[in-house]
């Protein structure tokens, strides 16, 4: 435990850290076949509705029924004529959901249960309903996830800039996309749980992604007046000191989510934990995912399009070109300990652009700190003197 704090207290200072900016395609690349197989599950096999947004009846029967799955199934499925899910329960009764049939015809059908199950159909307990209520519960979802990403990117929007409200807009999309086409691929049913688990992941992305913006914007307020960071620099600065806070708080947030779905759902057989569980555990994953690779280095992207991130960056370039030419240190190698070094093909161009007015005067007077902190690195001791 120690020396992850000792890591988190150095990725905080910028001493270590990984280029989480510089390597943005291939988390991107990522991103988008993860998300293509998400819709290609989705439209292929679609979502599994559950009965609360297309209507129909739950029977409920009494604890320790003894009749297997299959056989409950198929009794269930002659006596309403329509397919049947059964799910056994942790106290041994059976979750019998029939989708698609007629309220009104739910007391022969319960009848019929009762009489092939062989228990009394008093203890079977109904719940029913009908389609229009489940139209209404499903515009209903809908309308409150688009409220809820409407809301969100306005406040992004105010609390930050457009840019982060974008970045983050796009990242929430990508968790959404992520956590549908898993339930589409797995199965699972989608009920108001699922909903419920899917606006609680929205919150733990937003929450991941805000405590970087929030670095970011402190860390670039007055970023145009010095020439030592560009932007993309600044935000991966901000990642590697937020990192291990990210990290703690999903891996805490997702152990007892682990223990909801492979627990709760698989070894008891408790079906309603399902519902909530997998689009938690999923979307837990793909929120923490999304606020380190891809919404901060799109922020990055979209910021560098400004012209006096160009020219900043153009700036820094240049000085670093100057300093790789005078065989000296770059502020970035002084600063990570060597850690980092700026792409070849970049300092090539930085030094192309450079105009002859733009060269360095030779230094006169006393070195600047950087520099100095580099004398006596050479000697075998290591000392200064």
């Amino acid at each position: 435990m120690s020396k992850l704090g000792n890591l988190g207290a150095r990725l905080h200072r910028g001493e270590v850290g990984y280029d989480f900016v510089k390597n943005r395609k291939i988390w991107y690349g990522i991103s988008i076949l993860i998300t293509i197989t998400a819709i290609v599950g989705l439209a292929v096999r679609g979502l599994n509705m559950g009965i609360e947004f297309q209507g129909g009846a739950v029977f409920t029967t009494p604890k320790n029924t003894a009749v297997s799955v299959a056989q409950a199934e198929e009794h269930a499925e002659e006596a309403s004529g329509h397919d049947a899910i059964v799910q056994k329960l942790g106290d041994g009764s059976l979750r019998i959901q029939v989708a698609g049939i007629d309220t009104g015809k739910s007391d022969q059908i319960k009848e019929d249960l009762a009489e092939d199950l062989k228990v009394d159909a008093e203890q079977i307990n109904a719940d029913l309903v009908g389609p229009s209520w489940g139209d209404q519960i499903a515009n209903k979802a809908w309308q409150g996830l688009g409220i809820f990403l409407i809301l969100v990117v306005i406040y992004l929007a105010i609390a930050f800039e457009w840019r982060m409200a974008l970045a983050a807009f796009v990242a929430l999309i990508h968790d959404i996309t992520i956590t549908v086409g898993i339930y589409a691929l797995v199965g699972f049913e989608v009920t108001p749980g699922t909903v419920i688990g899917l606006l609680t992941i929205l919150g733990y992305s937003l929450y991941d992604t805000v405590v970087v913006f929030d670095s970011l914007k402190e860390q670039t307020r007055d970023i145009g007046k010095q020439t030592r960071w560009t932007y993309s620099d600044v935000a991966n600065r901000s990642i590697n000191s937020t990192l291990v806070r990210s990290v703690n708080t999903t891996v805490v947030a997702l152990l007892p989510v682990a223990g909801l779905l492979f627990i709760g759902g698989g070894v008891l057989g408790a079906g309603m934990l399902n519902d909530i569980s997998l689009s938690l555990f999923v979307g837990l994953a793909a929120g923490a995912y999304s606020s380190i690779f891809i919404a901060t280095p799109l922020v990055a992207d979209l910021k560098e399009l400004e012209p006096q991130m160009k020219a900043l960056k153009k700036r820094v370039l240049a000085k670093r070109a100057q300093a790789v030419a005078k065989g000296e240190p770059t502020e970035a190698e002084l600063a990570e300990g060597g850690a980092y070094a700026e792409e070849a093909e970049d300092i090539e161009e930085a030094e192309d652009a450079m105009e002859p007015q733009d060269a360095a005067p030779a230094v006169v007077g006393p070195r600047n700190q950087p520099a100095s902190r580099s004398r006596g690195r050479g000697r075998p001791s290591g000392k200064r003197r």
